[in-house]
């Protein structure tokens, strides 16, 4: 009977820990998988723990989707799938020096499903990319709204700069640069209007003018006169405060 039991617990612990690490939880076979690539000398080897690195990546990048994650664990999570894919790039170069697949360049099913929510990444982030809602966390949203902004403005530039060219590479004679001999109809015009100058009344030409009347102007001495009066009278106020 205590065999039984024995037994019953150990495949117990064995499913519970395959359940939590499909949740992505925890990583099962992570205490089995080398943290030196280079010690790997077997290309069906490092295929097999790049193919384990894919599923982690996968895994956890759908587990970002999860509403019910507070900032701190989509944060840790957000740092987990970072150093996956930088462990699942050093796998990718070793098995590439080996002579094995080159999956720096071809990407596997396996590979499409773990980018299904391409992460995003910040300018000057050295590589850090943010997946799922972590995309929206406290600081990071605000920033990648404003690189969205920034992105519209050089695609509207470069849209500017496009029609300018295609414009200058037009077909387009001197007229359209005003260069062009003038039509018969705009010479008599400006010859009529140099001939026969428009009449302004004299009400018109005064109008911009202000006539002031009974205007006294004070004398040098009548202004010298009321400051000396003005500042005796600080003087005073000065005293009896």
């Amino acid at each position: 009977m205590a065999r039984n039991a024995e037994k019953a617990q150990s495949m117990l612990f064995r499913f519970q820990e395959q359940q939590a690490a499909d949740m992505g939880i925890i990583d099962a076979g992570r205490t089995h998988r080398p943290r030196n690539v280079s010690s790997v000398t077997s290309v069906s080897q490092c295929e097999k723990w790049r193919s384990q690195v894919v599923k982690e990546i996968s895994r956890k990048v759908a587990k970002l989707q999860d509403p019910a994650l507070n900032d701190y664990q989509l944060r840790d999570l957000n740092d987990e799938v970072n150093k996956l894919m930088k462990e699942k790039f050093a796998w990718e170069a070793h098995l590439k020096e080996l002579g094995g697949p080159n999956y720096l360049r071809v990407k596997t099913a396996a590979d499409r499903e773990a980018m299904m929510y391409n992460g995003q990444a910040l300018p000057h982030s050295k590589g850090y990319k943010y997946f799922g809602r972590a995309r929206e966390l406290p600081g990071v949203k605000e920033l990648f709204e404003v690189q969205a902004k920034q992105a519209q403005k050089q695609k509207e530039r470069e849209q500017e700069r496009i029609r300018r060219n295609e414009v200058l590479n037009m077909d387009l004679d001197a007229s359209y640069y005003g260069f062009g001999t003038e039509s018969d109809e705009l010479l008599k015009q400006e010859q009529e209007f140099e001939r026969v100058p428009p009449q302004i009344s004299q009400q018109d030409a005064r109008a911009p003018f202000v006539e002031l009347k009974d205007l006294v102007v004070p004398s040098q001495e009548e202004i010298e006169k009321y400051l000396v009066e003005r500042r005796k009278q600080q003087l005073e106020q000065q005293y009896l405060d």
